[in-house]
């Protein structure tokens, strides 16, 4: 992990926290164990203002090239309301958004999915206006 922990802006942090509390009643359990992972790293983050966070943070609405074994592929990462799978816009509170979220370029994460624990590299980040 480059910067040895998960960087969120405090605003997000507390959006955060608010959408992960209202999605914790899931049924899905790959879901569910996402928030639960997601939830200890937090326990961990580093929370800091706007001006302080990196542009390579995987925050809301940045774009995110990912690596796995079995794609590279481009997506937004978007508050639930505006997720669009055909758009590559992912809500935060799916899998692979509580996955990213907080961590940078070159970072490597294990994370369990729907499909089985899978690697992703983060290849590139950056950020919408």
């Amino acid at each position: 992990m480059k910067y040895k922990h998960l960087i969120i802006e405090k605003r997000e942090y507390d959006l955060l926290k608010k959408l992960i509390s209202e999605g914790q009643y899931q049924k899905d359990v790959s879901y569910k164990n996402s928030i639960l992972k997601l939830k200890e790293e937090l326990l961990n983050a580093k929370i800091v203002k706007k001006e302080e966070l990196p542009d390579d943070v995987v925050r809301f609405n940045s774009m995110v090239t990912i690596q796995t074994p079995f794609l590279k592929k481009t997506y937004q990462l978007v508050s639930p309301s505006h997720s669009d799978l055909r758009e590559n816009k992912i809500s935060v509170l799916a899998p692979m958004g509580l996955a990213l979220f907080g961590y940078s370029t070159n970072d490597e994460i294990t994370w369990e999915f729907p499909s089985g624990e899978n690697k992703i590299k983060i290849i590139d980040v950056t950020q919408q206006n």
